[in-house]
């Protein structure tokens, strides 16, 4: 249950050359709190179609590199970006850094991973929340200490409590709901700075 609002932002991302309207939130998390920096090498994790893998790419110049995982099949739009690298992978396979190409983990990790909506709230929320807790659980492997996180949350009690718990995990940890999410919308994300580490 997916549908394309052709609104201001979707009209924007056509302009730009943006493959969705959803660049904007990336954007606007990362105008107001620094995530991503130049030189940076950075995981997308659900990065399909690609938009906040476009928009990275750009950010982490001159000598940053993006690599994009996803179940989905590879977009050959984003693999001709010079500084990316896409996998069609689910993270729950990825072993070992070396599968992705890098040796070290990475500086930011983001994600506007979406579960495939069903429009009846209590699945849609749950089914996010398993996303959640799974890229939670993966950080660890990926993220290196210090390292900035941004995470798309479908808001609930459940998520509430949950991301409380994770805050420790961070020296600095905010929520933003970006003006570009349309107002029906239950979606926010949660925002990490300064990973702890184990």
């Amino acid at each position: 249950m997916s549908f394309k609002v052709k609104d201001h932002y979707y009209n924007k991302a056509k302009k730009e050359n943006y493959l969705a309207r959803s660049v904007y939130k990336l954007e606007e998390i990362n105008n107001k709190y620094n995530i991503l920096n130049k030189n940076m090498q950075v995981l997308d994790l659900g990065y399909y179609p690609g938009s906040w893998t476009q928009y990275a790419s750009k950010v982490i110049l001159p000598g940053g590199k993006l690599v994009g995982i996803d179940i989905q099949e590879v977009n050959k739009k984003i693999q001709t970006i010079e500084n990316v690298t896409v996998f069609q992978k689910d993270i729950n396979d990825v072993k070992s850094l070396s599968e992705l190409g890098v040796e070290e983990k990475f500086d930011a990790l983001i994600s506007d991973m979406a579960p495939k909506t069903t429009g009846i709230k209590s699945v849609d929320q749950a089914r996010s929340m398993q996303l959640v807790e799974m890229v939670f659980y993966h950080l660890p492997n990926f993220l290196k200490s210090g390292g900035n996180f941004v995470i798309k949350v479908f808001d609930s009690h459940e998520a509430q409590l949950y991301l409380k718990e994770q805050k420790s995990l961070f020296e600095q940890f905010n929520y933003l709901k970006p003006k570009s999410t349309r107002s029906v919308s239950k979606e926010f994300f949660a925002i990490g700075k300064g990973y702890k580490g184990e």
